[in-house]
């Protein structure tokens, strides 16, 4: 069949309600069939009393075929319409006993109401189906939650309330413009964003929801700036000879973009950055933050005073949905002008991320010695949730009498993320990236140890510090976005060759590699003819890929999925800023005064004690004792940095007569020794830590040799 929509059927009336307007809204699609000389809206002919679809989809016009479609205007011709006074009404209210026959348009005017669902059926004015609110207690307009104009809340023909949501209503009209740009799959109340219910209602309602994907997501490349870098430098006066698109990675010339914004970028030169890793701001974002009022000068800390965050804080508002769709970059412009308090620190996100724990607890029975297998055994039971909170007991099965000893969940946890940094599943000195480990594969380690991470995270533990960007930006941006560098190579002979490929100098060289090594870059899908010198460069990345991203697939997609646990995943995907110095730096040194201001002090303590206490704290940090101030944290709380959501307890002192001080994990609680000298003082304290932690140290190497 000859089934189109020609330019100049808007002039061709439909058969059905003689009209030739052509509106998809209210109509429906207009269809013309030139070799049967036949015009139809869509809805004309679904609403129709008497005609069925007994074609398949392609057949007649949308499945009625066309002498069913000729039968139907032969006996609409016979029927008069109750609204206009003309024939050819096909369509009648179903009620019993009414014998009201309309045109669609007709019925539209006079608000008769069409279901499009089920049997198709169609009701008059006096017999379509309302909605009933059992009391009204509004007594002010309301806005409809799509235009956002004011509409009395009283259910009408043109007025509809969601059936989910008592405080949420619309005009009809503005629910049928949705519906139809949102298709069955995206048409939700705007409000709770229900679906099931909301469609059920809407179809009663007589609101006409297509079968179809949502407008937006049929456009071509609808989305396609959203998934390009801006790569420009936009400061005054750029000093790259090459100009300000050039970008070149891993150089003082490559281009970072405003942190806040996106939309503006900088070469590291050009605003005197010394790494890519330091923040910078564009000069309209940092206006904004500087002249909001909630604007202070950001302090240096070593890590951020979480003690004060509350639930307010933590919570980021959503934008409307009922907004129009902004740029990333627009959106956190908007962001900034509403003050600075929106801009999201890693405390406050781990902190949000912590809402989830419930009060239930589940005990972890944790062997120190062999740490990773109690974590993975606990892990890994079948009672076990990952938001329930955590209790440790270690356990030593040496212990003949099976004696438990209360543990301390952020010391476990620390122990737990040292030793997944050196393990088998990571490769790389310092920035790590993930290994191929068959056996760990199959015994699925890497789900395993994403999920370890995500739940170390939300429950207090410290930040990892070993990834490489490279993991870190396919976490992110994923595989497909990303670009690995040599230094993400640990395998010394692949690393030689990516170097002898760079250093190539002509053609002939650059063949004498390939021939060299034909059979490795046969093996991995590299090898490619050599026709020109600057083929190195798409050689020596196509060995990067395969060796730091599609080489380790299977067991990245598996970290991946475990480290989605508690939402983990999704949190470092939205805020991949925030999370990058978490993942890819270690903390930095802490100084005496942040550990001074960690603790708090017991009431009625030791004067003289706490004198000593200070003044040992200067000394460590001169480098005048044996210890360092990170042996003084892991000494009293486990752990050798301040984790990104503070301790659980707060670290505290108290001063007891006793000649060694003592570390409560547990509690958080360092007791100091109450001396006569200042001397003795160190003296006992350098004893008491360097040797508690030594002994710890060689326990655990113990196990790791055996």
């Amino acid at each position: 069949m000859n089934e189109k929509k020609p330019g100049d059927s808007q002039n061709l009336a439909c058969v059905f309600c003689r009209k030739n307007d052509d509106c998809p809204n209210k109509y429906g699609e207009k269809k013309t069939n030139e070799k049967w000389n036949l015009t139809v809206h869509y809805y004309c002919l679904l609403m129709s009393s008497g005609i069925w679809q007994r074609g398949k989809e392609e057949e007649g016009v949308y499945g009625f075929l066309i002498e069913d479609i000729r039968k139907e205007v032969t006996r609409a011709s016979k029927l008069k319409c109750c609204i206009c006074k003309k024939t050819g009404a096909s369509i009648g209210c179903v009620a019993p006993r009414c014998k009201r026959s309309y045109h669609f348009p007709c019925g539209l005017q006079r608000e008769c109401i069409f279901q499009f669902t089920g049997n198709f059926a169609s009701f008059c004015w006096k017999h379509r189906p309302v909605q009933i609110i059992t009391s009204n207690n509004y007594k002010d307009s309301l806005p409809c939650t799509i235009c956002l104009e004011f509409v009395e809340p009283i259910p009408t023909y043109s007025i509809l309330r969601s059936p989910c949501c008592k405080n949420a209503w619309f005009h009809r009209d503005c629910l049928q413009v949705q519906a139809i740009n949102a298709g069955v799959f995206f048409f939700r109340c705007t409000i709770c964003n229900n679906s099931d219910i909301f469609q059920k209602e809407m179809l009663r309602m007589g609101i006409h929801i297509p079968e179809k994907d949502a407008s937006w997501e049929l456009e071509e490349n609808a989305y396609q700036e959203l998934l390009q870098h801006y790569e420009r430098c936009d400061v005054r006066r750029c000093r790259c000879k090459e100009g300000r698109d050039y970008n070149a990675p891993n150089s003082k010339w490559e281009i970072k973009r405003c942190q806040c914004c996106g939309s503006s970028g900088t070469h590291l030169a050009c605003s005197s950055l010394r790494s890519w890793e330091q923040n910078w701001e564009c000069l309209e974002c940092r206006g904004i933050l500087y002249n909001s009022g909630d604007f202070q000068k950001p302090k240096k800390h070593a890590l951020p005073n979480t003690n004060n965050v509350g639930i307010t804080d933590c919570l980021l508002e959503e934008s409307s949905p009922k907004l129009p769709r902004q740029s990333p970059g627009a959106q956190r412009k908007d962001l900034l002008r509403q003050g600075s308090k929106f801009r999201r620190d890693i405390a406050t996100i781990i902190i949000e991320l912590g809402f989830q724990i419930k009060r239930k607890t589940k005990k972890l029975y944790i062997n120190k010695a062999k740490i990773w297998n109690s974590a993975l055994d606990g892990f890994r039971n079948q009672n076990f949730n990952p938001s329930y909170s955590i209790e440790v007991v270690y356990v030593n099965e040496n212990d003949n009498f099976g004696r438990e000893h209360p543990g301390s969940k952020q010391e476990f946890l620390s122990l737990l993320m040292q030793h997944l940094e050196n393990s088998p599943l990571f490769e790389g000195s310092l920035s790590k990236n993930l290994s191929l480990n068959s056996q760990a594969l199959k015994d699925n380690l890497y789900y395993e140890a994403g999920k370890m991470l995500a739940i170390s995270l939300v429950h207090g533990g410290p930040s990892p510090g070993f990834f490489s960007k490279t993991l870190f930006d396919c976490l992110v941006y994923g595989p497909e976005n990303t670009q690995p560098i040599l230094d993400d190579v640990s395998d010394f002979d692949v690393a030689q060759i990516v170097m002898r490929v760079n250093a190539a100098t002509n053609t002939a060289d650059l063949n004498s590699i390939t021939n060299e090594f034909y059979n490795y870059l046969e093996l991995i899908g590299c090898l490619r003819i050599i026709t020109s010198l600057s083929d190195k460069y798409m050689l020596a990345k196509d060995i990067l890929d395969y060796h730091v991203i599609k080489r380790v697939q299977a067991p990245f997609e598996s970290f991946k999925q475990g480290l989605k646990t508690l939402g983990v995943l999704e949190k470092i995907q939205s805020y991949p800023e925030a999370f990058y110095s978490l993942f890819c730096h270690k903390p930095e040194n802490l100084s005496a005064k942040v550990l001074s201001d960690l603790f708090t002090v017991h009431t009625l303590s030791d004067v003289q004690a706490l004198g000593f206490w200070n003044s040992y704290l200067q000394a460590v940090e001169d480098g005048k004792s044996a210890t360092t101030v990170e042996d003084i944290l892991s000494f009293t709380t486990g752990c050798n940095s301040i984790p990104p959501a503070g301790f659980k307890p707060t670290p505290s002192l108290e001063c007891l007569h006793m000649d060694f001080p003592v570390g409560n994990k547990c509690n958080n609680c360092l007791a100091l020794p109450i001396t006569n000298t200042y001397k003795e003082f160190q003296e006992n304290m350098d004893f008491a830590i360097r040797n508690t932690l030594r002994l710890e140290k060689e326990e655990s190497s113990h196990y790791i040799e055996h």
